[in-house]
């Protein structure tokens, strides 16, 4: 019984769960939200639990991977969506191009970072796999903190964009708005 698996399934079942809130049922936003972030916190510990464990495997950090961009691109489809309406009033579609930007931006940066180290025969994470590549690739492998702020500030950025359209004239709306922009990596 692989528990990191276990986490993983959990993450998958609470991303599946929110985005399908977020596009058929918007009046439960807060509760997409949430399960949105419960997925995206078990990410922190289906890595730490698999090497506390000694249960780490190809299958579980595939599982882990594939979580993360489904969830990400997922979020970001739904936002595309949701922001057509500001696009409309615009007259050009700002958010939608910019949605769709970070959705490939997102898929060809993972899909090259593993491809060029995995033709290496090195883990995408590791110092030799990043050797002579550009000092911001090499400081987000190399730097937990620098890795974790870029990662959890991008998703905040995109969940706090979600939740920022069903807060109007609630008291903490203009508080979702500043987090908003701080998050911005």
């Amino acid at each position: 019984l692989y528990v990191p698996n276990l986490i993983g399934y959990f993450r998958v079942i609470c991303t599946l769960a929110s985005l399908l809130l977020m596009m058929a049922y918007p009046d439960f936003w807060l509760l997409a939200t949430l399960l949105y972030i419960s997925s995206f916190v078990g990410d922190l510990f289906d890595g730490l639990v698999a090497r506390k464990l000694n249960q780490t495997s190809t299958f579980g950090g595939l599982l882990d991977m594939v979580t993360d961009r489904c969830s990400t691109l997922g979020l970001l489809y739904v936002l595309g969506g949701d922001y057509a309406k500001v696009d409309e009033g615009i007259g050009f579609p700002v958010f939608r191009s910019l949605f769709l930007s970070l959705t490939l931006l997102d898929i060809s940066s993972h899909w090259c970072q593993m491809y060029s180290t995995s033709a290496l025969g090195k883990h995408h994470k590791s110092e030799e796999g990043n050797e002579g590549r550009s000092f911001l690739v090499r400081w987000f492998y190399k730097y937990y903190y620098f890795f974790g702020y870029c990662c959890v500030s991008a998703e905040f950025t995109y969940i706090f964009a979600y939740a920022i359209q069903f807060t109007e004239g609630n008291w903490y709306h203009p508080l979702l708005k500043v987090l908003l922009v701080l998050c911005v990596p």
